[in-house]
């Protein structure tokens, strides 16, 4: 494995920041990461680990060494009449896993399609779209620990996911915490998929979708092809244009709160939860303050939907880190301005 010196990550970031990183480092295999882990001089508080890079925000030049995950391959490793157990390697497309687990017949993700990123990047944040989340379908991972070189495997408990959130993310406190943030590389992950499946409905969007076409039982195939469609129309491929997807959480607030703010603003988008609160609709916050559509310096938020923050540089005059940084605390300051909430930041900042 060789270190790359001075390596532009404008193609490895979905945002299109222009950085660049001092040191990386291409893990193709698994296997070499415990050696690499031993070696003198090896510091894990100076390392990061790079995936997709769809859910990371470059605030500037990056002068830690970067692994960045190519391991490749996926498979069925059992099949019962219960259901399916599939494993990805950490380095494989997420929206390609999903398509590669469908044409095989083994339906359970399709609501998790075209959410851009890799697959080991996925139990980090947790991702979730149209009714499913990643926990609903996680069964464990493998991964090696930065700082010892040990390999580990966790289950779905042990990952402590939440709403867009998972061990990965908090960091260790004290000796026995369990906080993995900076201190875990996932290698591979494992889905459940049941054979009694059923579709996954419960969002507007999608029930609109099974309205208008008469069917109460779609297929798996059927709501992947609606989740694309849904997707393509209101978000912006990165291919195109510059982005990380949603850029900011739905708040969840107490009923209390909501009622406060529906008696000031009737129209806010607003969804009950099972635990008593209520989720917040970020976007139409945002919408609600004027910035959709708005540009500031080479920073935009979408035309067509206001959660999302672009990509608005061209070839000699790049996007930066702190454009985009900017634009975010200027919303943020609209949002809390006028409704008393803080929108908190989804991608992770380098």
């Amino acid at each position: 494995m060789l270190v790359e010196k001075s390596v532009a990550l404008q193609p490895y970031n979905t945002f299109g920041i222009a950085a660049r990183a001092q040191r990386l480092l291409r893990v193709r295999k698994a296997d070499l990461l415990p050696d690499l882990i031993g070696q003198p001089g090896w510091r894990p508080d100076r390392v990061c680990v790079l995936g997709g890079g769809s859910n990371i925000v470059l605030t500037g030049d990056v002068d830690r060494l970067v692994l960045k995950v190519e391991i490749l391959g996926q498979r069925l490793l059992r099949e019962t009449e219960a259901g399916y157990l599939v494993e990805a390697e950490a380095g494989e497309d997420w929206h390609d896993f999903v398509t590669w687990t469908l044409d095989r017949g083994w339906p359970g993700l399709e609501n998790l399609a075209l959410i851009p990123g890799s697959v080991g990047a996925a139990p980090v944040q947790n991702i979730g779209a149209y009714g499913l989340e990643l926990q609903d379908r996680f069964h464990s991972l493998d991964a090696v620990d930065l700082h010892s070189g040990q390999v580990f495997s966790l289950d779905a408990a042990q990952c402590g996911f939440g709403y867009r959130d998972s061990v990965f993310k908090h960091e260790r406190a004290g000796a026995q915490g369990y906080g993995l943030a900076g201190r875990a590389l996932i290698t591979r992950v494992r889905f459940w998929l049941p054979r009694r499946w059923q579709p996954v409905l419960g969002y507007l969007e999608l029930e609109r979708k099974a309205a208008e076409a008469g069917l109460a039982q779609p297929t798996a195939r059927q709501i992947f092809d609606w989740v694309c469609q849904i997707r393509r129309a209101k978000l912006p491929d990165p291919a195109e244009i510059g982005n990380v997807g949603s850029f900011f959480k739905n708040p969840l607030v107490s009923p209390e709160q909501c009622a406060d703010i529906i008696a000031r603003d009737p129209a806010v988008v607003h969804y009950p939860l099972p635990d008593g609160r209520i989720k917040l609709a970020a976007g139409w916050l945002i919408e609600a303050c004027g910035w959709k559509g708005k540009t500031m310096g080479h920073a935009g938020v979408y035309e067509k939907q206001a959660l999302v923050l672009v990509n608005r540089s061209d070839v000699q005059h790049p996007c930066s880190g702190a454009e985009v940084m900017t634009l975010a605390a200027a919303i943020q300051t609209s949002v809390y301005e006028r409704f008393g909430i803080r929108l908190e930041i989804e991608p992770v900042l380098w």
